[in-house]
């Protein structure tokens, strides 16, 4: 099973794929990234 998950709040946005199983406890990362609107100086 792939599960996408999406959070947003005022700056910044993030989204993951993460891989599972349903008979087992397992979870494994495949992608994940952010995106921020804060400026870095």
């Amino acid at each position: 099973m792939l599960i996408l998950g999406i959070e947003s709040s005022c700056d910044e946005t993030s989204a993951a794929v993460i891989k599972g199983s349903k008979n087992s406890e397992k979870v494994k990362s495949l992608s994940n990234i952010v995106a921020s609107s804060v400026l870095k100086r």
